[in-house]
């Protein structure tokens, strides 16, 4: 595990850091090709620099985000952003993350992309890479 990724998890309480050890190895292990790191406070998976999935600690829990999320057409991942294509889940225990669940959303998350890494280039427009 990325050493900054296992630094964030290691400062969580006790519950938060086994949702997000299993949420960071089941990542690493479905994206293999992924380049993680901690990015705007928060662990978060690339491919070719386009930010793919992450999570972090909030009140409601810990969110798991997908980028592209909304276009993955899961009733579980129901937290929608407002302004872009991403949605989330949230998590208060371990044994609420379906790790089967999980696994289809990463495979999803590589094949549905939108291109958030030239946004602010687009001048906020948001396009789906194929």
């Amino acid at each position: 595990m990325n050493t900054e990724i296992q630094a964030y998890n290691n400062k969580q309480t006790p519950v938060d850091k086994e949702i997000c050890y299993l949420l960071a190895t089941t990542i690493d292990n479905e994206l293999t090709e992924a380049k993680c790191k901690i990015w705007h406070a928060h662990p978060v998976w690339f491919l070719d620099d386009n930010p793919i999935v992450g999570y972090s600690k909030q009140k409601a829990g810990l969110r798991l985000m997908f980028w592209s999320g909304a276009d993955f057409k899961e009733e579980k991942l129901n937290i929608r952003g407002k302004k872009f294509k991403d949605a989330s889940i949230f998590y208060t225990a371990v044994e609420q993350i379906n790790t089967k669940d999980l696994t289809n959303w990463l495979k999803k998350s590589r094949e549905i992309q939108w291109d958030y890494k030239n946004l602010i280039k687009r001048k906020g427009q948001l396009e789906r890479l194929k």
